[in-house]
C-alpha cells in the first residue's frame, strides 16, 4: 500500500481516491501496482457492496506520470528493463482496469477536472461516471508518443463505436462535461461542489439495490459486449432463474404485494 492512494468506507462503498493532487493524480508505479492489488481485496470483498473511484484535488487523473518516463536524453527510460519484463509488469497493473469491468458489483468513477490518458481508460473501465461541471476527457496518448493502455482502446470504441474512437485517439481531442455526457463518456453531471456528495449518494443507491442481481447483471452487459445472441440467452437464462431463487428477490416480490419499497441484503 502506498500513500498515493486512499481507501475510505461509508457503510457497503468503499472509496479509492488517487491521492497525488500536486501532479493531478499523475500515477507512478508504486500507485498502479497498489490499485491492483486493493481493487482485487475489494472484489472478494463481500460486505462491499459499491466502489468509488475517485481523484483528490482539482483532477481526476492525468495519466500516467510523464516526468518519470523520459530521461535525460529525451528517450522513454525502461530501467535498463527487458522489454519483454516490462510488458509483464504493464499487464501486470492493467488488472485495475479488469477488476473495475468485471469485479461482480457496481463501480462508480467521480470525475473533476482532467481524465485523461490512463485516467481516462480507468474511468471508462468504471460501469458508471458521475462529472462535474468541470470535467475534461480526453485520451492525450497521440501528444506523447504512446499507444494507449488500461484498455481505453475497448473501451471508448465500445461506448462511442469505432469511427469516434479512432477520431478522439488521433486527434487527442480534450472534450468538456457537456460533450462527454452526449457521447455516453459521463452518466450525468452535477456541480463541482456537488460531484463528492453526488458520487456517494449514486454509489449508496447501488450499494443498497439487490446486489446478486447487479452482479449477474454486469456479468450479462459483459458477454454481450462480445458475444453472439444466442450465448447471451443462454446466459440470461441461467442467471435469472439464480435470481429468482435469491432471498432478495422474495423480499422484491413480498414489498410489492405489500405496496412498501424493498430492502435488499444482498443474499
Amino acid at each position: 500500500m502506498t500513500d498515493e492512494l486512499q481507501i475510505t468506507r461509508d457503510g457497503a462503498v468503499a472509496t479509492v481516491t488517487m491521492n497525488r493532487p500536486e501532479r493531478l493524480n499523475a500515477m507512478t508505479n508504486p500507485m498502479m501496482e497498489s490499485m491492483a492489488e486493493v481493487l482485487a481485496d475489494l472484489a472478494n470483498d463481500s460486505s462491499v457492496r459499491a466502489v468509488i473511484l475517485a481523484g483528490e484535488g482539482r483532477a481526476f487523473c492525468a495519466g500516467g506520470d510523464v516526468s518519470a518516463m523520459g530521461g535525460s536524453d529525451g528517450k522513454v527510460t525502461g530501467g535498463g528493463t527487458p522489454i519483454d519484463e516490462q510488458v509483464k509488469h504493464q499487464r501486470q497493473i492493467h488488472r485495475s482496469s479488469h477488476l473495475l469491468h468485471t469485479m461482480g458489483k457496481p463501480t462508480v468513477a467521480v470525475v473533476q477536472g482532467a481524465a485523461v490518458g490512463a485516467g481516462l481508460s480507468l474511468a471508462l473501465a468504471c460501469d458508471l461516471r458521475v462529472g462535474g461541471e468541470s470535467a475534461r476527457m480526453g485520451t492525450a496518448f497521440a501528444r506523447v508518443g504512446l499507444a494507449g493502455d488500461f484498455g481505453g482502446t475497448y473501451f471508448l470504441t465500445k461506448i462511442v463505436g469505432p469511427a469516434k474512437a479512432r477520431e478522439l485517439y488521433f486527434s487527442a481531442e480534450i472534450l468538456n462535461a457537456q460533450q462527454c455526457l452526449e457521447l455516453g463518456l459521463l452518466t450525468k453531471v452535477v456541480a463541482d461542489a456537488d460531484l463528492r456528495a453526488a458520487g456517494n449518494e449514486f454509489a449508496q443507491r447501488l450499494a443498497s439495490g439487490p446486489s446478486v442481481a447487479f452482479a449477474y447483471m454486469k456479468r450479462n452487459l459483459n458477454l454481450a459486449m462480445h458475444s453472439d445472441a444466442q450465448t447471451v440467452l443462454d446466459s440470461e437464462a441461467e442467471l435469472h432463474r439464480k435470481t429468482g431463487l435469491t432471498q432478495d428477490h422474495a423480499e422484491a416480490a413480498k414489498a410489492f404485494v405489500e405496496k412498501r419499497e424493498p430492502v435488499f441484503h444482498g443474499r
